[in-house]
């Protein structure tokens, strides 16, 4: 468990709140028709022994269930955080309709204002400038991992593309956007708050411009070799799937003879398939995102890449049964699991894709296989994959264990932000 810092465990209480008198029997607080106010007047939030055991030890969620009562707030508010005592212990985002009431900002008792968010703003930018020096495409703001619970700003060199996914970040918005484009100056910034996350915290479904002006088209940006374009109004996510590029340009260097690429989307691992693989077999079992596919291999002139419109699932089975064999395979499917109770049915379908990827491989052959399952954690997945090696009867050697790009940080005792599994396998 990590200690909290030790200002926080002893020493005599101090003008700000921070110190802890000897420990009194908790009591749970009656609901309130009025907000508790701290000294400055900023509304007060108590926590329960468990809460604050969880709080100090550093995870930056505190859920309904850890509250002591029932704070008398409309949503959105930054709140002081205080133990049972009445002590304080940081300041947070509350959300009034989600089950996780508190998101963690300052373990400090700072002023949450412009200066804080441009602060936090320009260390994220900082990070994305010293991690990934040149690039004009990333992330830039990865919710809780940069200090900002609840937002997701996504740079496509001029343009960008944001989601506000609590009611703290839905308010302040517009003061994001000011913030923004005095950071960055872009041409324009589209709100991709169309997801269905925010109805946990209710809040309806947003789309649309917010500063500027909407691109032209869909962006363009390079990965590696291959040319890449998002739609930024109409794409997945925020116009792209980010957190895979520095995978996609990592399965290029694996890529030989004849490849298959499951789940393709719009080609981010097809295409760099094939600029080594002798033949690449895309299979996407959209119709929109294979036309993509096909007008994004045409215009990187990539003319070995075919794409197969169908189930994945049934593509495996069928090229078990017709004898086929490929030299690489990826395999990098959409969430399987929702919420813990499909963890179990997750698991089973991505034994079923990697069990059929195994023996489809021929000797030397490489599986990359990803997971973007974050109820499915790293260990489970390796788990996973030895059991479907054993099954399919090959001995499997692990090359690279990787996870989302250097511009998707985790943050240490939140492991939902650890998701994104990427495993580089070997047949022998």
């Amino acid at each position: 468990m990590t200690k909290p810092p030790p200002h926080r465990r002893s020493g005599p209480p101090s003008a700000s709140g921070r110190g802890r008198p000897p420990p009194r029997p908790e009591k749970l607080a009656p609901d309130r028709t009025t907000p508790d106010l701290g000294p400055d007047g900023t509304p007060q939030v108590a926590l329960v022994r468990r809460g604050v055991e969880r709080w100090q030890a550093g995870h930056p969620w505190i859920y309904r269930a850890d509250l002591n009562g029932d704070p008398a707030l409309a949503g959105g508010e930054v709140v002081r955080v205080v133990d049972g005592r009445g002590w304080f212990i940081g300041k947070a985002l509350y959300s009034k309709h989600s089950k996780i009431s508190l998101r963690w900002l300052s373990y400090d008792d700072v002023a949450v204002d412009a200066d804080f968010f441009r602060q936090r703003l320009q260390s994220a930018n900082a990070l994305r400038q010293q991690a990934l020096p040149g690039e004009q495409t990333y992330r830039l703001v990865h919710g809780e991992a940069d200090g900002l619970p609840g937002l997701v700003v996504d740079r496509y060199g001029d343009y960008l593309s944001a989601q506000f996914l609590v009611p703290a970040m839905e308010q302040r918005k517009e003061l994001i956007a000011d913030l923004l484009e005095e950071l960055l100056h872009p041409r324009g910034i589209v709100n991709r708050s169309d997801v269905g996350v925010r109805a946990l915290e209710g809040l309806p479904q947003e789309k649309g411009l917010l500063r500027g002006a909407l691109p032209p088209g869909p962006v363009s940006f390079d990965e590696g070799l291959v040319r890449m374009r998002a739609d930024l109004l109409e794409g997945q996510k925020t116009g792209a799937f980010l957190d895979q590029r520095e995978n996609h340009v990592m399965a290029a260097q694996y890529a030989s003879g004849d490849a298959l690429d499951c789940f393709s989307y719009v080609g981010g691992f097809a295409l760099q398939l094939a600029t080594r693989a002798r033949h690449v077999t895309a299979v996407e079992i959209s119709e929109a995102a294979g036309a993509q596919l096909r007008d994004n291999a045409a215009a990187n002139k990539l003319s070995n890449l075919d794409v197969v419109t169908a189930n994945a699932f049934d593509f495996l089975r069928d090229a078990v049964d017709e004898g086929r064999r490929f030299d690489t395979i990826v395999l990098d499917p959409p969430s399987f699991a929702k919420n813990k109770d499909a963890i179990a049915a997750a698991v089973r379908g991505y034994k079923e894709i990697n069990l059929r990827a195994l023996q489809l491989l021929k000797p030397g052959g490489i599986l990359i296989s990803a997971s973007c399952t974050y109820h499915v954690d790293e260990q489970a997945f390796e788990d996973m994959l030895a059991s479907a090696a054993a099954d399919a009867r090959r001995r499997v050697q692990i090359i690279e264990r990787r996870g989302a790009g250097r511009d998707h940080p985790v943050l240490l005792n939140l492991r939902e932000t650890r998701y994104l599994k990427c495993f580089v396998l070997r047949v022998l």
